[in-house]
């Protein structure tokens, strides 16, 4: 199909599996790789359509394993929260922001990883701020995933209830910032010729995602998940550090 970007197809693919692998979600990978080929706020829109797609798929192929209670105490404020940052993402300069957002990132992954008793109590004020972080984060900067998957490592959760939980709260992040970002104007016509591939994709990278996650054990899985919550993390530091 005429200007359609087949690399980009194949990072966002890419992007797919590791985010499910993950738990958190593919916008962690999918941002940085949209912005090379679009400008900031059309990746706030694709990121969103693309996401609708993906979590329903992860909610169908995880959903024995979602956790309602977490759903509720970090779901909530997440959605309240991401209209305030989707909102207030037409009006911030979103670069120091994602310097900030990629310290954090690293700081906590660094901790979690060299504090193996850094578990997290799943009591609701611990809930309540990370999906409120989550929210604010994914609207202003198209990327909260890396933040609730910290939230949700911390909690210690077996993967298939960390992944299944994950999915809905996303879902329910996206489906509310797709209207925040329509009412923006982030959704452009010339950008809408790629939502057809990025729903397969969405569908297509969940299940290898899946796939692969049999041959991963549940002991490796919250290292794995927080390594690749810090490598997030210094690659925005140190892609933006040098556009700066």
């Amino acid at each position: 199909m005429k200007d359609i970007s087949y690399i980009f197809l194949l990072l966002a693919l890419l992007a797919e599996i590791f985010g499910t692998i993950g738990g958190f979600g593919s916008s962690v990978f999918f941002v940085p790789i949209a912005n090379f080929y679009f400008d900031f706020h059309s990746v706030l829109g694709l990121t969103a359509l693309f996401h609708v797609s993906s979590n329903l798929s992860k909610i169908f192929l995880f959903k024995k394993g979602l956790n309602k209670k977490l759903l509720v105490h970090i779901g909530a404020p997440s959605v309240l929260f991401v209209v305030v940052g989707g909102v207030l993402s037409n009006y911030v300069e979103t670069t120091y922001l994602e310097i900030s957002l990629g310290i954090f990132l690293v700081g906590f992954s660094l901790w979690f990883l060299l504090n193996k008793s850094g578990i997290i109590s799943p009591n609701k004020k611990n809930s309540i701020i990370g999906g409120s972080l989550s929210g604010f984060s994914a609207g202003l900067l198209g990327t909260g995933g890396a933040i609730r998957g910290l939230t949700l490592a911390a909690f210690n959760l077996e993967k298939s209830v960390f992944i299944a939980t994950s999915a809905f709260i996303d879902f329910l992040i996206d489906t509310t910032r797709v209207f925040v970002y329509y009412g923006n104007g982030y959704i452009h016509q010339h950008d809408l010729k790629y939502v057809p591939f990025l729903f397969v994709i969405g569908i297509l990278g969940s299940y290898l995602g899946k796939r692969i996650l049999v041959f991963i054990p549940q002991s490796k899985f919250r290292n794995i998940s927080l390594m690749l919550v810090l490598l997030i993390g210094i690659i925005t530091v140190v892609k933006l550090v040098v556009v700066v």
